[in-house]
């Protein structure tokens, strides 16, 4: 949940929790040694809109 909440302040990008995991796993697969200098493609499931009501965005 904290990339899903990282992503709105950082990019303006606003996604929900299953996208934030999306995106969390496709950083750490970019992280191993054998994808350096590869291009991750990752698709975001979901957006944030129907959590902007939640906890999730609070801070936003």
């Amino acid at each position: 949940m904290e990339t899903a909440r990282t992503l709105p302040k950082q990019e303006g990008i606003l996604i929900g929790i299953s996208g934030g995991a999306a995106l969390f796993a496709a950083l750490e697969i970019s992280k191993r040694e054998e994808n350096k200098d590869k291009n991750i493609v990752v698709i975001i499931p979901d957006s944030g809109e129907r959590y902007l009501s939640s906890a999730l965005f609070s801070d936003i």
